[in-house]
């Protein structure tokens, strides 16, 4: 702190100036002219400073490191560290990460693979502690956290003190039930994420009353409304299978914008190192003529504060120097990423090694456990009385409906495989095509049991046993495997270098194209949305058709058309 006070004051020379750049000051929305002093891993300065090492920005932007509000990091399909080396170049510093994918699968040991594997030095990787493993009572997950297991993890000394908040509480029921086990699990921590697709009046209400302060599951600008005018944080989500900025930028007016933050929640790694993350929420609030300066402020000293993360997201003495270099307030070109006062991406690409030696993977492979599956385990009859699943690219949330036969409809199934119970649920789905073949993957949200579509269950059944014990996608074309990525880590994770990861994942929508012509990067995403039983409307277990509305196994409530 005095060597920090001393070069503040210019008594000594800081570490780093950069001189005469474009400030975005983030507290009074305004762009300033100023030269930033760093000393050590924080800002100590604004006005005119000379350094140790001066680098001239003259007509660039500086403003603070990004932060993503809410993600799942296992739905890029890569270990922490490796998503750390493709969002960081985008200029993504900070993240708030809910490891719940592995923990449904490993339970502690997962948190601990990730935290462990997070302890970088390019980015700080801050990780909520999961609320719902499983999601619902209904679930067959590979865990199970209780609220005495919830309370030992944030008591654990190793841990605790990394862990952020209380993930997602996805469990609405729960809450406004007031099951014991949910209510301990709100009582453990101050920041408490929520979950509340659709749901406003009273149940929002009693729902908020559980603590909750934030919710990304918004998809109209009413909704969002509501919830900001009932104390909430709204993170807009731009991800992979799900995009609700363009709706919901709507709703933020100079009035309210300050309980507005943007998140990515679940995305691809190819998408990722082609965009960013947090960076391309910024370009498409722009591309709709939203003011950039709020929506850097979204990006940053929003988030920072929901999340209780002081000194940063900002770009002020005694902030941690999480700095971007930029020729635009759209992040068009990002020269420079500078985290903890450490240059640690330019031009797009990385400049620090992440670490020396790999993370322990031993407690987090071979994680599918099933017997072998014959194409009688996945035959279904049509039935016209029977719901089909309306799936629509762009969104995770389905609709009950009827058809009259089976034409242009796909076989889905979710198949058990953390405890060998042979549980198989089966459906008919709509909103694709898979001519000739079939698609099957250990990803499937929260659970990640394996989720399979085709045409035929013939290919159905070849590219469930194709996945092996590690886990991953299988593509089949008439009785061959065309392709098979491994996610060894759990099932969902690939250890490989980003660009290997998102190379391979290319491969696997390049297969995909060949039983499905018409698919898009998406449908992947929304394959891995149909057994989560707490989106909207009609969702498929390893136990069957499961209706969200009245949350139980599926009776008679679809609508027809």
């Amino acid at each position: 702190m005095k060597e920090r006070i001393k070069a503040a004051l210019g008594e000594i020379q800081p570490d780093l100036v950069l001189k005469g750049g474009n400030v975005v000051d983030v507290f009074n929305h305004r762009i300033i002219k100023t030269d930033v002093a760093i000393k050590d891993t924080y800002i100590v300065g604004l006005g005119e400073y000379s350094g140790k090492e001066e680098i001239d920005v003259s007509g660039k932007y500086i403003m603070p490191g990004l932060i993503d509000s809410h993600l799942h990091i296992e739905s890029s399909l890569l270990i922490p560290s490796e998503y750390a080396r493709a969002v960081v170049p985008h200029g993504t510093t900070t993240i708030i990460a809910d490891p719940h994918e592995i923990v449904n699968v490993c339970g502690k040991d997962g948190l601990e693979f990730m935290i462990d594997d997070g302890a970088i030095n390019t980015m700080n990787m801050c990780f909520m502690v999961p609320s719902c493993v499983p999601a619902t009572p209904f679930d067959h997950s590979g865990c199970v956290l209780d609220a005495k297991a919830v309370k030992d993890i944030f008591n654990d000394y190793k841990y605790g003190p990394k862990l952020t908040g209380l993930a997602e509480m996805m469990n609405f029921p729960g809450v406004v039930f007031c099951d014991d086990d949910v209510l301990e699990k709100l009582e453990a921590a101050k920041i408490k994420d929520g979950h509340a697709p659709t749901i406003g009046g009273k149940g929002l209400n009693a729902y908020l009353c559980g603590g909750i302060m934030t919710d990304h599951e918004c998809d109209t600008a009413e909704n969002a409304l509501e919830k900001v005018g009932k104390g909430m944080f709204i993170l807009i989500r731009e991800g992979t299978g799900t995009k609700n900025l363009k709706e919901l930028i709507k709703a933020v007016t100079p009035y309210n914008a300050d309980r507005f933050a943007f998140c990515t929640d679940d995305k691809h790694a190819d998408e990722i190192l082609e965009e960013g993350t947090v960076r391309q929420c910024i370009r498409e609030a722009v591309k709709q003529d939203f003011d950039p300066i709020t929506a850097i402020k979204m990006s940053t000293i929003n988030p920072a504060r929901i999340y209780g993360l002081e000194h940063r997201g900002g770009i002020a003495p005694n902030y941690y120097a999480d700095i971007i270099v930029t020729d635009s307030l759209s992040l068009d070109n990002i020269e420079k990423v500078y985290f903890n006062g450490h240059l640690v991406a330019e031009n797009g690409k990385n400049v620090l090694d992440l670490r020396e030696t790999p993370t322990p993977k031993d407690k987090v492979i071979n994680t599918v456990n099933i017997g072998r599956i014959t194409p009688d385990d996945l035959h279904i009859d049509f039935d016209p009385s029977m719901p089909v699943i309306l799936m629509r690219e762009g969104s995770i949330v389905t609709e009950a409906v009827y058809r009259k036969n089976a034409d242009g409809l796909v076989k889905v199934a979710n198949i058990e495989r953390h405890h060998r119970t042979g549980n198989i649920g089966k459906a008919y789905a709509a909103g694709f095509e898979i001519h000739g073949g079939a698609v099957a993957q250990t990803i499937g949200h929260d659970s990640h049991n394996i989720t399979v579509a085709g045409d035929n269950a013939e290919d159905m059944a070849l590219a469930v046993n194709a996945l092996g014990r590690d886990g991953g996608i299988a593509v089949v074309k008439n009785g061959e495997v065309i392709k098979f990525m491994a996610l060894p880590i759990g099932g969902i994770m690939t250890d490989l270098p980003a660009e290997e990861a998102a190379a391979e994942f290319d491969k696997v929508n390049e297969a995909i194209k060949k039983i499905s012509p018409n698919a898009s990067h998406s449908i992947f995403m929304v394959l891995c949305f149909i057994s989560l039983l707490v989106i909207p409307h009609l969702k498929l277990s390893d136990k069957g058709l499961f209706d969200v509305d009245n949350f139980d196994y599926y009776k008679e409530t679809a609508k027809k058309i």
